[in-house]
């Protein structure tokens, strides 16, 4: 009897021992990090997933494209995210880091496309921009108001200062930090062209590219830009609480929160379901997932998990995730993205 007692006590001591060890071998969910535009339409298709399938719902956090992509580049292993939203297209630093740390095998999939918003609360007047306006009333330095090429430190304290057709609000723009995706391609897609559209400063870009971007895509630190985090739903709420503000976002928030918040042309066009699709609305953009593939097959439900992403329930014309503000892709590409998808066929000489 005393023997068979050491033996279950023994027994016990070695499973207590081993059990952290098994448990770090091994994740039985999909853990998910990145952008906070691309997160609601992850989180749809997490939700049925988890529904329909024997797997776990994945787990997501909404961190900002960067903070994803850097979470995600740290190395392989269950220790480490399987996926990554994004909102703009991976860099060649991140690929690097990725390869410097053995994840060399990445997916990328295209999922839809998505404008990038203006938008105040509907109890204010709707805002008529263009991207000349934004560079000039976000820029932290603008050329003299005075004339010739000097640039200045920003001296634009309301809208109407920057053009006599807007209203005399002070500028206060609530828009993404740093490590966001939405952030990138603003400064990119709007920053960048309204910029351009001095002759001293286009110049530079063939010249001098990197002083260039300096220029354009460096945001005033005054109080006029305001950095709103990643949570977009809390720009929201501060658009309702200060009707005088500007938000910047996806289109999707706008979609979901309509009845608040009013988008402002920009160029002459709104951002809706259709002006994205065809490409009349300037400020669009292509969203993304990125994945693991050495992951696959070693965390359950991985590959069952892309083909609910990929299929034409969840990102077609008629899908739950247009329903949510996703602009569906054109049927040819989304047949090549599910092809990707299905064939988990990582990224060649991308950068």
């Amino acid at each position: 009897m005393q023997k068979f007692a050491r033996i279950l006590v023994a027994a016990a001591l070695f499973a207590g021992s081993a059990a952290p060890a098994l448990a770090a071998e091994g994740r039985d969910y999909i853990s998910i990090v990145g952008s906070s535009t691309v997160y609601p339409f992850t989180t749809a298709v997490a939700e049925q997933f988890g529904k329909t399938t024997k797997f776990k719902t994945p787990k997501i956090e909404s961190t900002g494209t960067g903070g994803g992509l850097k979470l995600f580049c740290a190395g392989a292993g269950v220790d480490t995210p399987d996926v990554a939203n994004a909102s703009r297209p991976i860099k060649k630093s991140e690929i690097e880091t990725c390869a410097k740390n053995g994840v060399s095998q990445i997916v990328e999939i295209k999922v839809g496309y998505d404008g990038i918003v203006l938008a105040n609360s509907k109890k204010a007047e709707q805002m008529q921009l263009s991207r000349k306006d934004l560079y000039l009333a976000l820029a932290k330095d603008v050329p003299s108001p005075e004339g010739g090429d000097r640039l200045v430190a920003n001296p634009y304290k309301t809208w109407k200062d920057v053009n006599p057709k807007l209203p005399a609000n002070k500028i206060e723009v609530l828009g993404p930090p740093p490590t966001s995706g939405t952030r990138d391609a603003f400064v990119e897609m709007v920053m960048d062209h309204g910029c351009a559209e001095f002759p001293q400063i286009k110049a530079l870009q063939a010249a001098d590219e990197k002083k260039f971007k300096a220029i354009c895509q460096t945001l005033r630190e005054d109080g006029a830009y305001i950095e709103a985090g990643e949570n977009d739903n809390l720009i929201v709420q501060k658009l309702e609480a200060n009707p005088r503000s500007v938000g910047i976002f996806g289109f999707s928030f706008l979609d979901q929160n309509a009845d608040k918040i009013q988008a402002s042309a920009i160029d002459g066009e709104l951002p809706e379901f259709k002006t994205i699709a065809d490409g009349k609305y300037p400020v669009a953009r292509p969203l993304f997932i990125y994945v693991k593939k050495d992951h696959v097959g070693k965390i359950p439900g991985m590959a069952e998990f892309l083909a609910e992403f990929a299929s034409d329930r969840a990102w077609g014309e008629q899908g739950y995730l247009a329903e949510k503000g996703l602009i569906p892709m054109p049927k040819d590409e989304q047949k090549a993205m599910a092809a990707v998808a299905k064939a988990l066929s990582a990224m060649v000489n991308k950068k």
